[in-house]
């Protein structure tokens, strides 16, 4: 699921105290991280793949509302123990090195975050892996579900600039990794970005493109660009 279209309210999860960091990455989730979706690869475990197919064309053709999108996912996930959806997210095809990227950020003092609008209750299983914070879609099994629950499009701008704002950094410490719509709003407003396997219109507004299963690599190039900047400012 990728552009929303109504208000969302955004779940947050922070998994430990961030010091003075000296660089922000920024990765979204579902296509970057994850070379599928969230509701795919919960459907799938569960045994209601076509289910979670059908609904994600549904929502794509604009044919039921977020609420809607999100109320099926819901009755979906409705007897899954925290076994289930851990299942769920560990067979889940994830990108190559996601631990091994996240913990060279945490090793250079640098905060890595994660911003998805799938629910919030499988965004923040990257904790485990080594996200300092995890941000996504107020949905959470056995609660009560927002109106406004989907993280829009233009909160992940909002959530990033209130991070380097807690970190005293600036854009020009930040790197995006993103693939598609959604990401497009916080690629306009930054200058390091990283399109992994993205769309054109995304790739367009990117400053290098990743095409592959290794987050690793994508993460090199972000490297790169942060190094080519720290020279420029030097001379």
């Amino acid at each position: 699921m990728h552009l929303p279209k109504s208000r969302s309210e955004s779940t947050v999860s922070n998994s430990s105290e961030e010091g003075a960091a000296r660089c922000l990455h920024v990765f979204d989730m579902d296509g970057t991280l994850l070379r599928s979706t969230a509701t795919i690869e919960l459907a799938r475990s569960l045994g209601h793949l076509e289910g979670g197919q059908e609904i994600e064309e549904l929502w794509f053709e604009g044919k039921i509302t977020d609420t809607e999108f999100w109320l099926r996912l819901l009755d979906m996930c409705k007897d899954a123990s925290a076994a289930d959806i851990d299942e769920a997210f560990h067979n889940a095809p994830w990108m190559a090195g996601i631990v091994e990227t996240f913990a060279d950020i945490r090793s250079r003092g640098e905060a890595v975050i994660v911003i998805s609008q799938s629910p919030a209750f499988f965004v923040r299983l990257l904790e485990r892996w080594g996200a300092h914070e995890t941000y996504g879609s107020a949905v959470e099994l056995g609660l009560p579900l927002s109106e406004s629950a989907t993280l829009l499009a233009e909160t992940k701008v909002a959530i990033t600039e209130s991070a380097l704002a807690t970190r005293n950094l600036s854009a020009q410490q930040c790197v995006a990794y993103g693939d598609s719509s959604s990401d497009l709003g916080l690629f306009a407003s930054l200058p390091h970005t990283v399109a992994v396997n993205p769309t054109p219109e995304l790739e367009a507004l990117a400053a290098t493109r990743y095409v592959g299963t290794d987050i690793r690599e994508a993460y090199s190039l972000g490297r790169q660009l942060i190094a080519k900047s720290n020279r420029e400012y030097v001379t």
